[in-house]
Parts: structure tokens; sequence; C-alpha cells
């Protein structure tokens, strides 16, 4: 999928509120540390994990279903398999009827899935990450593609 950077820098300025689907409480799994990120750049973050529902993770209570979930969401951020998208956009478009984007992360794509949402008036990305393309859209990467800081020239 080809998506323009004017594209998924209104996905971003316009999403608030982001369910994050398959979200893990360990600190070294990437969904985590998106999670983490996102929440430090100002999104609400809603994790969505059944076998964590009712934990704390990053401030926030982590719900077993996105039909948990009280409040309406801007965007769904998809941590999971390719083959379980069809179940959680269904879910989705039942749950939050002004849902405004759904994202699935890298290796997470499903045709079928997302031509639903897009009749829907959903925008869809697929096999991308909000937070790397944040970082790349709004300047925050640095050398080799990773907002590191400074770099030990010893060996």
């Amino acid at each position: 999928m080809t998506y323009t950077d004017s594209f998924l820098k209104t996905v971003l300025q316009s999403s608030k509120r982001i369910a994050i689907v398959g979200v893990s409480m360990n600190p070294v799994r990437p969904s985590y540390f998106v999670a983490r990120y996102l929440g430090l750049k100002g999104f609400t973050i809603v994790p969505v994990n059944p076998g964590h529902a009712g934990k704390t993770l990053l401030g926030e209570t982590v719900v077993g279903t996105l039909s948990d979930i009280e409040k309406p969401v801007d965007m769904i951020d998809i941590f999971r398999r390719s083959e379980a998208v069809p179940a959680i956009v269904d879910e989705a478009l039942a749950c939050f009827p002004d849902l405004k984007t759904i994202w699935m992360q890298i290796g997470v794509e499903h045709a079928e899935a997302a031509a639903l949402a897009q009749a829907r008036g959903v925008a869809v990305i697929q096999n991308r990450c909000p937070k790397i393309e944040y970082q790349r859209l709004f300047g925050e990467l640095r050398q080799g593609g990773f907002a590191t800081g400074v770099i030990s020239s010893k060996l």
C-alpha cells in the first residue's frame, strides 16, 4: 500500500483517542513501546487485551474487547495477526459509528476487511506503524531511523 505523507499526517493529527488491540504488558514488546510513545505524544491510549483485562497499563485500564470501551475512539491500531483482522474490524465498525481510522501494524494486512471499513467511510492504513510514521512526518527520526540521542564512538 502506498499512502501520501499528507494523508498519514492528517490521520495522525485528527486522531486523539486510540484503541491498541493486542497491546502487551511487556515493556520490550513493540506494542507496548508504541502505546507508550503515542501516550507521551498526547494521544489517549485505550489498551485492549483480553488476557490482561482489568489491569493497568500506562495509567489506563486494559479492556478485554473493543465493545468494553465506554467512550468513542478515533483510531483502532491492530497488533494482531492478519487472520484476526476481520473480526476486529467487524467489532470496531459495530461499536464505533464515528470511527475515523483502522491502522494495521507492520506485517498486518487484510484486503477484504480494509475494503469493508473503507466502504463505511473509515480510513485504512495497512502494514505501517503510527509511531514510525509520526516520528518520520514530524521530524523526530535521527541516525539510522532511530530517535536515539547521543551515540557513543567507543568500541
